[in-house]
């Protein structure tokens, strides 16, 4: 029986929103809070639509999550338990800081990234660390898919199968088609400015960068395709290395097709993608601010979005048995069946859906302890029990080397 109050109404938040509806013996009201309050209309509206059973209560109210005054306003008027954030990374701060302020436990889905600077870690959320314990309240960081979910399966791979991780491998694909020419399946902003970054991965106590995608391989993704794939930098690769200290290489897989990669180039070859503001018509304006603008949004590519993703963590490494071994464990989702039960394509479900598990496992209080969290910390069991609960099923496995060395 809990409160919470949702930041964000884009596709994942559509997700989060929807499953906490299904989930409603543990959330029982539920405020949507964004910036465009008729986009949190829809959301309402659809649950109401769509799962008339549910008792779950929702409300929804505009806000401004750059503004602190204004998101503790909006807090304390409602009362929750915790605040699930789901907005832009660069407003984890403000929201963070609401927060503390008034007493109330934080979820986000990815780490903090300054607006003006294309670069993003856990440092200055890691800062939070003695605020939170002070006061007594949990910060659950990056719990969506990857990170979260990939963090929670390199967790199991300690707990029940390697005495040492050495080697890990994340693998991210998505086989689908959304039929449009060019698309991004999350915020175009974040998306595009994380692909176009150099590349990094962590070998022998150290990051070594590489051009943007530099280095890629074929990858065969159980129950899905062989997809050519590419080394990113990405987010959970810095607290994994930091919290099993055993590894020796870590490293993030992405899948492209060449259309992709080939209008991506064009657009970053004249400028596109930059975050450095141009002067037009009398105002500053960023480019990619502007791509944004004119690409279709992410939600908007769920009704014909057909194919699946498979995300996983391969890892190498000794066995409990003191024997050497290779491990995988991965989730399967499919694009069309996301739309058929939340109208959502299956990178906004994958996101959301370990979100809501998230909250939920803090209010039951299983994973609920003063300060600020990476997935990898927590117990990894209920949460993939959860997951196998509630729409991603996660297969294992085991001796069979799909990303090679």
């Amino acid at each position: 029986m809990s409160k919470v109050i949702i930041i964000g109404a884009g596709g994942v938040a559509n997700v989060v929103a929807k499953k906490c509806a299904q989930n409603d013996s543990v959330f029982t009201e539920v405020l949507i809070a964004t910036r465009t309050v008729s986009k949190a209309d829809k959301i309402v509206a659809e649950i109401h639509e769509h799962m008339p059973n549910s008792r779950a209560v929702f409300t929804t109210a505009t806000v401004d999550a750059d503004n602190v005054p204004e998101l503790v306003k909006l807090i304390q008027g409602f009362g929750p338990e915790l605040v699930i954030n789901v907005a832009l990374p660069y407003q984890d701060l403000t929201i963070m800081d609401a927060c503390l302020e008034t007493g109330v436990h934080y979820l986000d889905t990815a780490n903090y990234e300054p607006k003006d600077v294309a670069k993003f870690e856990y440092s200055w959320q890691w800062a939070y660390q003695d605020r939170f314990r002070e006061k007594g309240l949990t910060a659950l960081l990056g719990c969506g898919f990857d990170p979260g979910a990939t963090q929670a399966f390199t967790a199991h791979h300690a707990k029940h199968h390697f005495k040492e991780i050495h080697y890990l491998d994340i693998v991210d694909c998505n086989n689908g088609d959304h039929g449009k020419a060019f698309a991004t399946n999350f915020n175009p902003e974040i998306n595009i400015r994380e692909i176009t970054a150099n590349g990094r991965y962590w070998e022998n106590g150290e990051w070594v960068e590489t051009r943007p995608l530099e280095i890629s391989q074929d990858i065969y993704y159980p129950k899905v395709a062989t997809r050519r794939s590419y080394v990113l930098y990405h987010e959970e690769l810095e607290s994994l290395v930091k919290h099993f200290p055993t590894i020796k290489r870590a490293r993030f897989w992405m899948t492209f097709g060449e259309a992709y990669i080939k209008h991506l180039s064009v657009l970053e070859g004249i400028g596109m993608t930059s975050i450095e503001p141009i002067e037009f018509r009398g105002q500053q304006v960023a480019p990619i601010e502007f791509l944004k603008a004119v690409l279709p949004a992410p939600e908007s590519l769920a009704e014909n979005y057909t194919g699946q993703t498979c995300i996983g963590v391969q890892a190498k490494g000794i066995g409990h048995d003191g024997e050497e071994k290779v491990h995988f464990v991965y989730n399967v989702k499919d694009h069309a069946e996301c739309y058929r039960e939340v109208q959502a394509q299956g990178v906004s479900y994958t996101t959301g859906v370990p979100a809501m598990i998230g909250a939920m496992l803090m209010l039951q209080g299983k994973w609920l302890q003063p300060g600020v969290w990476n997935v990898e910390q927590l117990d990894p069991d209920p949460f993939i029990a959860a997951m196998n609960t509630w729409g991603l099923p996660v297969d294992e496995l085991a001796g069979i080397e799909l990303v090679k060395a």
